[in-house]
């Protein structure tokens, strides 16, 4: 066996106890950010993907979360805007078409979980960072590529602004 295929293997070795120990996790991260299991997958296995070719790279194997959590959290970012133009562009197309024909809207989830969808993306973000990752403010800011206090900030609103959305959900 030649020393590259031995480094080879070690390297395969090592990143599949990477993918081991964190896919379940970048999982979930990707699934609160999105609502559907098979793009959280489809992402999960993107931000690995990336992570491989950069993985001989990395100075410090234990900064490997914190990686994965920022590629998740863009490459969920980069859906949702594709998202966006494709239905702006998709509304756009209707109206030459037909008449005012609204998006099906998705039913059936619970309060909370709509009322969180509902959020701007970096203030879903932070919540899903904050409270259902369990991250510091200072590893959620780092995660966003954004200051501590902008953590505070985007924090406050969101939880505000998820107060407001249940208060009008109650009769």
């Amino acid at each position: 066996m030649s020393l590259g295929v031995a480094v080879a293997e070690t390297g395969r070795g090592r990143l599949a106890e990477l993918y081991v120990a964190h896919a379940p996790g970048a999982m979930r991260l990707a699934y609160l950010m999105t609502g559907d299991r098979n793009l959280a997958e489809d992402i999960v296995q993107e931000a690995f993907i990336k992570l491989a070719g950069r993985f001989r790279d990395l100075r410090n194997p234990d900064a490997f979360g914190a990686y994965l959590r920022t590629t998740v959290i863009n490459l969920t970012r980069g859906h949702f805007r594709r998202k966006r133009v494709e239905r702006a562009y998709l509304e756009k197309e209707r109206g030459r078409t037909e008449g005012a024909e609204s998006m099906p809207d998705v039913e059936g989830r619970e309060e909370m979980w709509a009322a969180l969808q509902r959020l701007p993306h970096r203030q879903r973000a932070v919540i899903v960072l904050r409270y259902y990752e369990d991250l510091s403010e200072r590893q959620a800011a780092d995660v966003l590529g954004c200051s501590v206090g902008a953590v505070k900030s985007l924090t406050n609103r969101a939880v505000e602004s998820l107060r407001e959305q249940m208060k009008v959900a109650k009769p």
